[in-house]
C-alpha cells in the first residue's frame, strides 16, 4: 500500500504526511498552488518537509482557480478577518461567517480528483488529506461526509481500488499538535498562516487556531524556539 499525499505545508498535513510515511509509505506528496497568498510559503514549507522525510514533491499550479473563486484567499484586495484563540468560540466563528470569507467552493473535491490521476499512474491506493474534526464543523469539504462522498465517486472514477483518507479526521487541533510531536513528524517547518508575510500574522483564523493548540498541547515555547521560516 502507498499514498498520495495532500500536502499544504501546514499542521494537518504535516502530521498526516508523517503518518503516511510510517503506515503505507508515500508515491508522492501533491502541493497546490492556486493563485492563494501564501502559496510561496506553502510550497517551501512542504518542500522543506518533503527533503526531511525522502518523499517525491510535487508543485501543482492552477492559476484559473484564483480567477474563478472570489474571497479573501486569493483576493489580495479583500481583508482577512481578524480572530484571536479567545474568539474562536464566539458566534461568528462558530457559525462559519469568518470562514466564509476565505472558502474556495470545491477546492478539495478538485484536489482529490487531481491526486486520484497520480495514485492511479504510481499504483497508489490511498489519498491522504489533512483534515480535523474543528474545522469539519465550518468547512463541508474537510469532513467526514465529504470523505464519504468522495470515495464513492472516486469508486466509479478511478477504475482502481482507490480511497481518501484522513489521519486526523476525528482530532482537535490540540490532538493533532501531540499526535504530531509524538511521531516526530515535521512541524519545525509548518506555515499555517493565511497570509504570505515573513511570518506569521497572528492574527488571522488559521493563525488562532495554531497557537490555541500549541499552547493547550503545552508546545508554544518550544515551536517559537523551533520553528524554521519556510
Amino acid at each position: 500500500m502507498s499514498a498520495i499525499v495532500l500536502l499544504s505545508g501546514g499542521l494537518d498535513s504535516a502530521v498526516n504526511l508523517k503518518q503516511a510515511v510510517l503506515e503505507s509509505g508515500v508515491a508522492a506528496a501533491l502541493t497546490f498552488d492556486y493563485g492563494q497568498r501564501a502559496a510561496a510559503r506553502e510550497a517551501a514549507a512542504s518542500a522543506h518537509m518533503c527533503q526531511e522525510l525522502d518523499v517525491p514533491h510535487l508543485l501543482i499550479e492552477l492559476p484559473w482557480l484564483a480567477e474563478a473563486c472570489p474571497g479573501a484567499l486569493v483576493d489580495r484586495t479583500a481583508p482577512l478577518p481578524k480572530v484571536t484563540p479567545e474568539q474562536l468560540t464566539e458566534e461568528a466563528v462558530t457559525s462559519g461567517e469568518t470562514a466564509k470569507s476565505v472558502w474556495v467552493p470545491n477546492r478539495n473535491g478538485l484536489f482529490v480528483n487531481i491526486a486520484a490521476v497520480f495514485a492511479v499512474a504510481r499504483g497508489a491506493d490511498l489519498i491522504v488529506a489533512g483534515f480535523n474534526s474543528e474545522e469539519a464543523a465550518t468547512f463541508p469539504d474537510n469532513s467526514a461526509d465529504f470523505v464519504a462522498a468522495a470515495n464513492t465517486a472516486l469508486a466509479l472514477s478511478a477504475g482502481a481500488a482507490l480511497r481518501l483518507h484522513s489521519y486526523t479526521q476525528d482530532l482537535t487541533k490540540t490532538d493533532i499538535v501531540r499526535l504530531g510531536r509524538q511521531i516526530d513528524a515535521p512541524l519545525s517547518y509548518i506555515w499555517s498562516c493565511y497570509s504570505g508575510g515573513s511570518d506569521h500574522c497572528r492574527c488571522c483564523e488559521s493563525c488562532a487556531r495554531l497557537e490555541r493548540a500549541l499552547r493547550e498541547a503545552g508546545a508554544w515555547e518550544w515551536f517559537n524556539v523551533q520553528h524554521i521560516l519556510p
